[in-house]
């Protein structure tokens, strides 16, 4: 037991995305501010594996589905001795589950939800009746949930913020075209993002005959994995980008990866933020991307990077070829990347704004 405050993070999903990344940064961040965060998640979550190697107190608890009793109680007990004082939600599974638990809980801890994605809501009520704040990554997303009807004195935008330093000159070799066996000379464009359709790689390779046509040596690579794979590399092997294209797959290296590229670019036609556009910058990188969703939140069109509309390859092929002719344009808006980097997207700043919230949210309920 403790006299700091303990922040409960629960998180019903499995996998390891932006979502949960952004979940165990803020977990540091809050304990580095006094505060005692820990997870409650299932027993084999990628989530509690990191944060158990991290330092972090992890509470498993099977979550089988969004009605499970056995899951609220187990949640109840946690609540009681570990004198939870906040509850930060994260997925809809257990956002329902602690959610309820926490409404149920003689604590009365403080409810937060946080919305991550971009996508429709499917529960109105883990946003408008058990939270008594929602968290969202972007601006863009609190207009959605807004228009959906959750009062929007209750929505706070708290944007993702990252570890900078990870993506500092030194910080990692840059040596990609010495491992791809490339020339040092040649243009390298590169994408990372998981490989589903939103993201927009096809309207990549639908660019690149135009870039190649103006710089014939350009090579781009795509990083990532996912669902998408097979039908990109079905359509680099038809449209005769197999010496042009290199699908790397999934690289825990990504700082490296990034230090290494010209032009970081990623046509995403759906985004809730763009943290990938956000490490792009914090590696110094100018970068393209769409109007689309809390990506013009994080690009700065015309000092960071580019913007085109979503699906327009010939507008993409158009942004990537004039910042491939313009060496000192990119310089000055990686430069510019990462000072807004530093500024307003470092973890630093993420988990201060959200220890600023949940001390607010508790001097409301006479707890602070």
């Amino acid at each position: 037991m403790t006299d700091r405050v303990t922040v409960l993070h629960t998180e019903s999903s499995l996998g390891w995305g932006g979502q949960e990344q952004r979940t165990l940064r803020e977990c540091l961040g809050i304990r580095k501010l006094g505060m005692r965060p820990a997870v409650l998640c299932p027993p084999d979550a990628e989530l509690g594996r990191r944060a158990v190697a991290a330092g972090i107190e992890v509470f498993p608890c099977p979550m089988r589905k969004s009605y499970d009793v056995a899951a609220v109680r187990t949640i109840l007990r946690v609540l009681r001795e570990e004198a939870v004082d906040v509850v930060n939600t994260h997925s809809s599974r257990d956002s329902l589950l602690a959610g309820m638990a926490a409404r149920l809980s003689p604590r009365r801890p403080a409810v937060v939800r946080t919305r991550h994605l971009a996508l429709p809501i499917t529960s109105r009520i883990s946003y408008s009746y058990l939270p008594h704040r929602v968290v969202t990554v972007s601006g863009y997303v609190k207009e959605y949930l807004v228009r959906e009807g959750v009062p929007g004195e209750r929505v706070v935008v708290v944007p993702t913020g990252i570890d900078a330093g990870r993506f500092a000159d030194g910080a990692a070799p840059g040596n990609l075209r010495e491992e791809l066996g490339l020339p040092q000379d040649i243009p390298l464009v590169g994408s990372i993002a998981v490989l589903r359709i939103k993201k927009g790689h096809r309207s990549l390779l639908e660019a690149a005959p135009s870039v190649l046509a103006a710089f014939p040596g350009t090579v781009f690579v795509i990083v990532g994995a996912g669902p998408q794979e097979k039908n990109l590399r079905n359509a680099i092997d038809s449209m005769g980008l197999a010496g042009s294209v290199r699908m790397l797959g999934h690289r825990e290296d990504v700082a490296n990866v990034l230090l290494s590229l010209d032009l970081f670019v990623l046509p995403t036609v759906e985004e809730a933020l763009g943290t990938a556009f956000v490490e792009a910058m914090a590696a110094g990188r100018a970068v393209v991307g769409c109007r689309v969703g809390g990506v013009p939140e994080v690009v700065e069109e015309g000092r960071t990077g580019l913007l085109v509309p979503p699906g327009d390859s010939a507008a993409l092929a158009d942004a990537i070829r004039s910042l491939l002719a313009d060496g000192e344009l990119r310089r000055s808006m990686g430069e510019a990347g990462r000072q807004a980097v530093r500024t307003r997207f470092s973890a630093e700043e993420m988990s201060r704004r959200m220890w600023e919230l949940y001390r607010s949210l508790l001097s409301e309920r006479g707890r602070g």
